[in-house]
């Protein structure tokens, strides 16, 4: 199965990061968030990726074509027949990476209406290139299959960011701090979907969260897996740094292989 992750947002929340890279080119620790994505995906067997592209792809493309380039101990062979020797051996090597330029100002549904011809199976995979997870993949694509709409999408409860107080009329009783989570579910961004999705995608400015996904829903052809362990996506610049803090300290709860 194919996994489609969205790459081609300007990421303007982040410009700190993004004024230079593509938003899911912005490192956590070592890596950028979109190998972590990726090895999530590849964790479950599902290695075959398919990225759209946009804002500053060309940085993800170089990316991947050096990759070997920029992760191994090489020996180069120099003279008129140049080679080259690369010692390291990686579980990245079996991924399957097919990068499509979807356009600059493309909206979400239309990259995925460009992104559909590449997707020989009935059923794919589709994120965001912006957030983690812990939830089981595998699992979800069971839900799907069982019942069988034409979308699923993970549910989870996003941690508090603010702590709140109580009040009795008008006085303040207590400061409570950050909660846990959230009360309501939101959408996670990790989909299951089906090729049906296609007549429901119009051109470039078509926005997947928009119109698609509320006639969907209207129909009745949108299903929610819930998840209630990690999930975290990186919109700001404290979010980039709260997940490579985790990283780093070795508390990386999507890292899951």
């Amino acid at each position: 199965m194919k996994v489609v992750i969205l790459c081609g947002g300007l990421g303007t929340r982040l410009r700190e990061e993004t004024e230079y890279r593509p938003k899911p080119m912005v490192p956590i620790g070592e890596r950028p968030i979109l190998w972590h994505i990726m090895k999530i995906y590849a964790h479950y067997g599902f290695n075959e990726f398919i990225l759209c592209l946009g804002y500053k792809g060309e940085i993800i493309k170089d990316y991947f074509r050096n990759f070997h380039w920029n992760t191994s101990d090489v020996t180069l062979k120099l003279g008129s027949n140049p080679q080259i020797q690369y010692h390291n051996r990686h579980e990245e090597e079996d991924w399957t990476v097919t990068m499509i330029d979807t356009g600059l100002h493309t909206q979400t549904g239309g990259r995925l209406k460009q992104a559909l011809k590449y997707i020989p199976d009935d059923t794919f995979f589709l994120t965001y290139g912006d957030g983690l997870s812990n939830h089981n993949i595998l699992e979800s694509l069971k839900f799907h299959q069982t019942h069988k709409p034409i979308v699923t999408l993970t549910a989870v409860q996003p941690i508090g960011r603010f702590g709140d107080i109580a009040m009795d009329d008008c006085t303040v009783t207590s400061f409570r701090e950050k909660p846990e989570k959230q009360i309501g579910f939101i959408s996670g961004g990790f989909f299951v979907m089906d090729k049906r999705i296609e007549k429901y995608l119009t051109g470039d400015d078509c926005v997947l969260e928009r119109e698609p996904l509320s006639r969907l829903a209207s129909e009745r052809n949108v299903k929610a897996f819930i998840h209630t362990g990690f999930w975290q996506c990186m919109d700001t610049y404290r979010e980039q740094q709260l997940l490579t803090n985790m990283w780093n300290s070795g508390n990386a709860l999507w890292k899951i292989w």
